[in-house]
């Protein structure tokens, strides 16, 4: 079976695979030229390559594109960097920051992947003559009666659904994803055979533009005063303590609060007009209806039902899904009704809808109720 869902013969199909110098995109590659694929190998220069050139760890940095060159030349494939720095700083950097600037928790995976990669990159593969836009994500594409469709990754643990939540339907007939259906050992031990010199490198951990994990850093320099220490107050405004900054908290954090008394306490919610952390009982943090905006629906129409769809939800990356109602009424805007309450839904955070394995679309968490 050919491994793009195409009629069109592979001899007569132009791919752009977008190359981040790391394992999975440099397999898909070699993948489809094995397969007998037209390849472009694409790699995106997303900020100041002399900054990147020495950050380990990361992806789209220096090291990175020379290691996705390598990998070109091995497999005999054109390969191409563009310059996307000035997208990627507007569309992700500063929408970064300004989310903390809200008292929110960003998710800049997501927002890359909705702008620079689904967006713009489309556009260049369009402009390079290309059929499809070929990715290393672990999610799987499948034909449905009503269209194209997303299904979670195979291995549940390397699932990256959620961070592809925003996909349009248009984006989904134009990009393929081979990896969905294999584990990281599968993936390695095809660029094993295909003696890729990438094939033992490790996984990007950090956020690209974030050394050493220190987000506090990058939020200050771009948005300076988040950092500026506040108040902890409880949920009747009585003063507990003093914050560090707004940055260092979000919410359902219990540590470093700084505070005693008989019972922890957790984050409750950020306000960024006062400089104020609020803080409160674990059972505070229980929520049932969650309040969404820019809800990108991939099921059936084009909004949720006003009846309601029984789904299944994970609001944080990293949860098995959870039992839930996903509604919109009658002006459009769209929340979810959990079956069990849920401690930790965080503002700026994605809320994500399943039908079984496949991904019906999901939204950016407003607020949330108990």
């Amino acid at each position: 079976m050919d491994i793009l869902h195409l009629d069109k013969p592979p001899s007569e199909t132009t791919v752009v695979v977008a190359m981040s110098g790391g394992v999975d995109s440099s397999a898909t590659a070699a993948l489809l030229v094995d397969a007998g694929y037209r390849v472009i190998g694409v790699t995106m220069q997303l900020y100041d390559h002399g900054e990147a050139v020495a950050r380990p760890g990361t992806c789209c940095a220096g090291q990175d594109i020379h290691d996705a060159r390598r990998v070109a030349d091995t497999i005999g494939i054109p390969h191409y960097v563009l310059d996307l720095e000035d997208p990627f700083r507007r569309d992700v950097i500063d929408d970064f920051a300004d989310t903390y600037l809200r008292g929110e928790t960003p998710i800049p995976c997501v927002r890359c992947n909705q702008t620079v990669k689904f967006r713009d990159l489309l556009g260049r593969a369009d402009a390079l003559g290309a059929d499809l836009l070929v990715t290393g994500h672990y999610v799987r594409w499948q034909m449905g009666g009503d269209g194209p469709m997303l299904l979670r990754g195979v291995d549940h643990a390397r699932d990256q659904s959620y961070f592809l939540f925003a996909t349009t339907k248009e984006q989904l007939a134009r990009v393929r994803f081979p990896l969905g259906g294999m584990t990281k050992d599968e993936t390695r031990a095809i660029a094993r055979r295909f003696n890729l010199p990438v094939a033992a490198k490790k996984d990007s951990q950090d956020i690209c533009f974030v050394p050493d994990g220190s987000y506090a850093d990058v939020v200050e320099k771009l948005r300076p005063g988040l950092s500026a220490p506040g108040e902890i107050v409880d949920g009747e405004g009585h003063v507990l303590g003093t914050h560090a900054g707004l940055i260092h908290y979000t919410v359902g954090q219990r540590r470093g609060l700084g505070i005693s008394g008989p019972d922890p306490l957790f984050v409750l919610r950020l306000d960024p007009l006062a400089n104020r952390v609020i803080v409160g009982p674990i059972d505070a943090l229980a929520k049932r209806r969650v309040f969404l905006r820019d809800v990108n629906w991939l099921g059936e129409g084009t909004v949720p039902p006003e009846y309601g769809r029984t789904v299944s939800v994970k609001v944080r990356s990293m949860q098995e899904p959870v039992g839930a109602v996903v509604r919109s009424d009658a002006g459009g805007d769209v929340y979810v009704d959990l079956d069990e309450s849920y401690r930790g839904v965080a503002p700026g955070q994605a809320c994500v809808f399943y039908d079984g394995d496949r991904l019906l679309g999901g939204g950016w968490i407003a607020r949330a109720e108990g």
